[in-house]
C-alpha cells in the first residue's frame, strides 16, 4: 500500500488536496512527484474533480514484483498516458498512445495525475529523464514537447520542407525550436508583431502577422505542414491559402466545440487534416535524448507544487500572462 497527495480542482475554481491509498500492482511503479508542467487543456478539468496534471516528473520510491524496465531511484517522466496493454496492434507498432485498452488523462483513472506528490503509473508508460537534464525542462516535454514532436516525426515530414506554426505559447514555441533543429524552414504566424524576436531567436526563418480567418499574407510561399498551437477556435477558412497543395493541417489544441471545415477548398488542394495526440512511449524517449543533445529547452516560468502555486499558475495560463510554459516544483 502507498499513499500520496493530490490537487484537485472544484466547481468554484478552488484547488484543493486530497489523500489517496492504493495497492501497487505488479506492473506499476510509484512516484514521487517533483515537477509538473501546467498544460491548457488543464482548463478544460479545472472544476471536475478529477486529479489534474500529465506532465510529470519524478523518483521511483516502489515498484510491483513484475516491474523489469526501471528500478527504485530512476527519475522518470509520466505523461498523459496512464496505463496500456502493451499487446495490442497499436502498441506493437510504436503508436501506444492509441493503445486499445489504454487509461488517459481526464478519461479514466481519476485520483492520479502530475499535480501531487506522488502517482501510481504503468512501468511500461513512464520514461527515463535524461542524465543532466533538469527536471523542470523535462516536464513540458512530456505533453506539449511530444505533441510536436510527433507531428515532425510521425506523418511524412521531410527536412527540407517548409513548417507553419500558428500561434507561440506552450506548444507553439516548442515546434519552432525543435522544427528548426531537426533542419526544417520554419515560417511563424501570430496575430501581432509582439513575438517577433522570439520567434526569429528560437529558430524562425520567417515571420507572418496573420490573423484567423485571414487570407494568406501577401508575398507568402504556401507551407507544407501547418501545426494550430495556437487558438483551438481558429477559423479554417483562410487556412488552404496558407497550405501547399498536398499538404497537411495539425490541429494541436483541444476544445469541445465543433470546428467548421470548408471541405471543398482544402479537397481541390488535396489538404489533409491529420489528427495526432501526445506521443509513443519511444517517441517521448527520443524526444527527450534530442533535446538533451542538442540543448533544446523549453521557456518556462516556475510556481510552487501547492494549492497557491497551482491556482497561481492557473490564472496566469488563463490569462496569458505565461512565457511560455508553467511548471510547477515540490518545494
Amino acid at each position: 500500500m502507498v499513499s500520496y497527495k493530490v490537487f484537485r480542482g472544484t466547481p468554484e475554481g478552488k484547488i484543493v488536496s486530497a489523500e489517496i491509498e492504493r495497492e501497487l500492482e505488479n506492473h506499476e511503479v510509484f512516484i514521487e512527484t517533483t515537477h509538473s508542467g501546467v498544460c491548457g487543456t488543464e482548463k478544460l478539468y479545472a472544476t471536475s474533480g478529477v486529479v489534474l496534471g500529465h506532465e510529470g516528473v519524478g523518483i521511483i520510491k516502489a515498484v510491483g514484483s513484475g516491474v523489469k524496465n526501471v528500478k527504485v531511484g530512476d527519475r522518470v517522466g509520466f505523461g498523459y498516458t496512464h496505463q496500456i496493454c502493451g499487446h495490442c496492434d497499436n502498441c506493437c507498432t510504436d503508436r501506444d498512445q492509441y493503445c486499445r485498452e489504454r487509461q488517459i488523462y481526464g478519461f479514466s483513472d481519476f485520483t492520479n495525475g502530475s499535480f501531487s506528490y506522488g502517482a501510481v503509473w504503468d512501468s511500461k508508460t513512464v520514461c527515463q529523464i535524461p542524465d543532466g537534464y533538469d527536471s523542470a525542462n523535462a516536464a513540458p516535454l512530456l505533453c506539449a514537447g511530444s505533441t510536436v514532436w510527433t507531428c515532425l516525426n510521425k506523418y511524412g515530414l521531410q527536412s527540407h520542407e517548409s513548417v507553419g506554426i500558428i500561434g507561440i505559447g506552450g506548444l507553439g514555441h516548442l515546434a519552432i525550436k525543435l522544427a528548426a533543429a531537426m533542419g526544417n524552414h520554419v515560417v511563424v504566424f501570430s496575430s501581432s508583431e509582439n513575438k517577433r524576436q522570439e520567434a526569429m531567436e528560437y529558430g524562425a526563418s520567417e515571420f507572418h502577422v496573420y490573423k484567423s480567418g485571414d487570407k494568406a499574407p501577401e508575398g507568402l510561399k504556401p507551407v507544407k505542414h501547418l501545426l494550430l498551437c495556437g487558438s483551438a477556435n481558429i477559423d479554417y477558412s483562410g487556412l488552404a491559402s496558407i497550405v501547399d497543395y498536398d499538404g497537411t493541417i495539425y490541429p494541436l489544441t483541444a476544445a469541445l466545440e465543433s470546428t467548421p471545415i470548408p471541405l471543398t477548398e482544402l479537397s481541390i488542394k488535396g489538404i489533409r487534416i491529420q489528427g495526432s495526440l501526445v506521443g509513443s512511449r519511444d517517441s517521448v524517449r527520443k524526444l527527450l535524448e534530442f533535446a538533451a543533445r542538442n540543448n533544446i529547452t523549453p521557456t518556462i516560468m516556475k510556481y510552487s507544487l501547492n494549492e497557491d502555486g497551482i491556482e497561481k499558475a492557473l490564472h496566469d495560463l488563463k490569462d496569458g500572462k505565461v512565457r511560455y510554459r508553467a511548471v510547477l516544483i515540490k518545494e
